[in-house]
This record gives structure tokens, sequence and C-alpha cells, in this order.
């Protein structure tokens, strides 16, 4: 065996192991607010269920490695103490995905998904309408585990009221853990879907993708293209140039192709994950 104690390995590479060898693990798709009113939406697989009573969960927005900074979530939770968890089922995982993106302080990760705000009943945060079941929260005590790069803070929450899609209930009023369809995170780009096993989502942490509320109005509200299309399409940096789609155009003959057609097309190709001749079929 290849052997380490902590101290011997750099933060990033312990990181990475911790990541990959506890995994499955579910995720808390954490809507907060800052003190101005201002929606923030951040994953976290550093999460878990502790207590039925009280309701306690617990998720950790940790110090980021490289360079020791704090994230919004936890800057919101330690001002209003109010947090809403919603799960990720498979159908949104993509603008999921999508909403990790590390965007400026006040942009709104619900419209950069393509996510739905629908207001809560007890607390300020937002819960994300797609979700299928969402936890409105508040927080009871925020422990810190350390002031370095990769150092946790873990947030308990209490659970002050859960909203259940009826769609994922059975026919006794339990949750259908295959109507359900939970996603959980894995190591380096490996996600897991509880019914189907491993798959990935490429994700650069260098670059922030352009945002569903930048793609055009007519694939924005497409009836072909499904949530997670819409978060695959939304996560490149930049558009194809004219001249790329021009000459993607004239290798393909799809000017006859009515919108549906192509929007049709360009779902199939991100099916198999080529994003950019997608968006080529989408713009000619």
């Amino acid at each position: 065996m290849t052997s380490f104690e902590p101290k011997e390995l750099e933060t990033a590479a312990l990181h990475g192991y911790l990541l990959s060898a506890v995994a499955p693990r579910p995720i808390a798709f954490a809507s907060t607010i800052d003190e101005n009113g201002n929606p923030n939406l951040s994953p976290f697989s550093f999460f878990n269920v502790f207590s039925a009573n009280p309701p306690i969960m617990i998720f950790s927005p940790a110090r980021r490695v490289r360079d020791n900074t704090t994230k919004h979530t936890l800057e919101n939770a330690e001002s209003t103490k109010e947090v809403v968890i919603n799960v990720v089922n498979f159908n949104i995982v993509q603008q999921m995905s999508l909403s990790s993106t590390e965007y400026a302080e006040g942009v709104n990760e619900f419209e950069k998904a393509g996510l739905t705000m629908l207001k809560s009943d007890l607390v300020k945060p937002f819960r994300v309408a797609e979700s299928p079941i969402q936890f409105e929260c508040k927080v009871n005590e925020i422990i810190k585990l350390g002031t370095q790069g990769g150092a946790g803070n873990l947030i308990v929450c209490e659970v002050v009221k859960l909203h259940i899609n009826t769609d994922v209930l059975a026919e006794n009023g339990s949750i259908d853990q295959e109507k359900l369809d939970l996603v959980a995170r894995a190591g380096g780009s490996y996600y897991s879907r509880a019914k189907n096993g491993f798959f990935e989502i490429p994700k650069p942490l260098s670059t922030l993708g352009i945002g569903v509320d930048a793609l055009p109005n007519s694939v924005r509200t497409s009836k072909i293209l499904t949530g997670n299309d819409l978060g695959l399409l939304g996560n490149v940096e930049k558009l194809p140039s004219k001249a790329v789609i021009t000459a993607f155009g004239e290798k393909h003959d799809i000017s006859s192709l009515s919108e549906v057609e192509r929007h049709k097309k360009a779902q199939h190709l991100l099916s198999f994950g080529d994003v950019e001749s997608a968006w080529k079929v989408l713009l000619l």
C-alpha cells in the first residue's frame, strides 16, 4: 500500500484523496441571502443529516484551498442565520454544476443556472422550485475547524419546514427513491446517480460559464431542451465565432431544419457531450 501522514501531503493533494475515498456524498444545494437581500445558491458535498429530534442537518463550506478565502454561503449564513437546503436529483444536476461556478459577489446563481426562485414560508432565502425536496432551516451554530485553506466550517442547521413534491411520493406517502432519483458527489469530475451509478461532469474551474440567463431567448425557452441541456449550454466560456459557425454550416446542411428539429439535433449532440457542435447547430 501507499501510505501517508496528512502532514506529508500538500493540502490540495490530501483534499483530492479525501473526496475520492469518501464517496459518494449527498449534496446540499444551499440557498442563502446576504444582508442586502441578494440571493446566493451553491452546492456542497460535505453534508449529511445528523438528528431527527431535533431535525438537524450539517454542511460545511470549506475555506478555499488555493487562496484561503471564504465562500459567500458561509458569510451569508453567519450574517442572517438562515439557509434553505435543496436536494439535487438528476433532472437538475447540470444546472447545479453550473451554479458552483465562482461568480462575483452579488451575481444571482439562480439566474445563471436557469433555476426558479420560490419564496420560502418561514425563512428569507429562496427555495429552488425545481428541487423535489426543500428544507427551510435556521442556523443554530457555526463551528470553525481551522483558519487555513481547506479548513471546514460546520453550519449546524435546524429544519423548521420541509417541502416535498408529491411526484416523488409513493402511494403510502413515503418517499419513493426511484422517483426521487438523487445524485451524489464523488472525487474529481465524478458524480453518482442513485439508480444508475457513476457519470462525469467535466467542469473547468478557471473559467466562468456564460450562464443560462445569457442564452438566446429561443434556446432558453425551448420546449425540447431540458434544464440539464440548458445547464450544459450555459457552462461554456463563450459562444462559437461567426466564422466557426459558417464553416460548420458549409459542412453540415441543416439550413432546412425547423427550430424544433434543430433543438432535437442539438439535444442529441449534448447527450454525447458535444456541447460545441450543439451550439453551432443552434446558432446557424
